[in-house]
């Protein structure tokens, strides 16, 4: 029989009435011929609430002892819904991450999955059950410890079932029916993609979507996973198909822009008047990395004289102020004149494979945001991808201007 993962979020088991829509589905899956398993967050609220809990415990808490809490958020959801859906007739069993084992790193609060063993799934299987898997947990194998693998680590575990099991896809409901051309709350002319291609999703993403987290389409992307975005909040004797993500070769017609994505998680740092020597980027860039803080855009002016250079990029808002007080510390390494930064700041990216086939994609985009009056403050690109940093206070503007530009209004 072939093999099914679905994936539900936290609106999507918010109460126990939804846990019953969500049985629905799950049923119509298994009148299907699909063998299945599905995989749960912990209901809506549930794991923030858990979180402050943690705080007001201590303020320094083990980060250990935080995925022990944190966890039982998702324990809680898959034993609920294998109770409903024995109720319904169909045989269920919940599963935590240890007992399946997924074995992931030791790295408390955001682990990453080493190896699943589908052998007791398998087992269950056989038997007739559908699995009902607590999500964003494992096992370190070595310590036995529990771990967590993140927020929206969810989504990671299912498409890593998914590629363990030898699932024909793995579907990812939420509280959307599919992937967009943009945020629909910002452009209502939106439209609903049929299919994006693996790399494609990655990038948006990572650019700003937040219809699913970046490690689980790298681990579809790598495994080769066909995965389904759909809506938990359809009827389920008549879902709506949602978006399918696959290799770029299952795209028939591929548009040379497929989508917008912003990201109002920047800020931007700029180092004036710093000292232009071999080494200089190790010594600014390098710090910044020992402190697990992300670098994106980087753009350096030189001098006419060449003595110095200004260097300007780009780092997730919750880090602005982290990365400037080590920067400071730098100074006498680096000796730069002084710094400056910004935190009212946006990054607009447009997202194509079909750019690598096309020039002047992002000329055509610069010249249009020009004529709207907005200011490029630095540009990234890439082979499917351009992205650029502008003012916050444009940020609507530049998403409507560009994919109107890119004719995604009637996609």
């Amino acid at each position: 029989m072939p093999r099914l993962v679905m994936k539900f979020g936290g609106t999507s088991v918010a109460t126990v009435d939804r846990i019953r829509n969500v049985a629905r589905h799950v049923a119509r899956e298994v009148r299907a011929g699909y063998e299945v398993a599905v995989v749960v967050s912990a209901m809506s609220g549930k794991t923030n609430e858990l979180v402050a809990w943690c705080k007001d415990a201590s303020a320094l808490y083990a980060q250990s002892e935080y995925d022990a809490v944190v966890a039982s958020g998702e324990q809680v959801t898959s034993g609920l819904l294998a109770i409903v859906l024995n109720e319904m007739g169909l045989k269920a069993r919940s599963w935590q991450g240890w007992q399946i084992p997924i074995e992931t790193s030791d790295q408390h609060g955001s682990a990453r999955i080493q190896h699943i063993d589908g052998a007791r799934l398998d087992a269950g299987f056989q038997r007739g059950e559908v699995a009902v898997i607590a999500g964003f947990q494992g096992i370190h194998a070595e310590t036995g410890r529990l771990t967590t693998l993140g927020r929206g680590g969810s989504d990671t575990s299912a498409v890593a079932i998914a590629a363990a099991i030898g699932a024909e896809r793995c579907d990812i409901y939420t509280d959307v029916d599919g992937v967009y051309t943009t945020d629909p709350r910002v452009v209502p002319k939106a439209q609903r993609l049929e299919r994006v291609a693996f790399e494609e999703m990655l990038e948006m993403a990572s650019l700003g979507a937040k219809v699913l987290q970046v490690r689980s389409v790298e681990l579809a992307m790598v495994h080769r996973v066909p995965t389904t975005v759909r809506s938990s909040f359809d009827d389920p004797d008549d879902a709506r198909p949602g978006t399918l993500i696959c290799d770029e070769d299952d795209i028939v017609e591929q548009q040379i822009i497929t989508g917008i994505a912003f990201s109002k998680d920047e800020a931007q740092i700029t180092l004036r008047r710093v000292k232009d020597k071999p080494g200089i980027a190790a010594a600014i860039f390098g710090p910044l990395a020992d402190a697990n803080i992300n670098v994106d855009m980087i753009i350096q002016v030189v001098s006419g004289d060449g003595a110095a250079t200004d260097m300007t990029f780009t780092v997730p808002a919750a880090d602005y102020e982290r990365a400037r007080a080590i920067l400071d510390a730098q100074r006498g390494a680096v000796e730069f004149e002084r710094i400056e930064g910004a935190t009212d700041v946006v990054k607009v990216s447009a997202i194509g494979v079909g750019m690598r086939s096309h020039a002047g994609v992002a000329a055509k985009a610069f010249r249009a945001l020009a004529e709207k009056g907005i200011n490029i403050r630095a540009i990234t690109t890439s082979e499917i991808k351009f992205s650029v940093l502008i003012d916050a206070a444009y940020t609507e503007l530049a998403v409507r201007t560009l994919h109107a530009l890119y004719g995604l209004d009637k996609a």
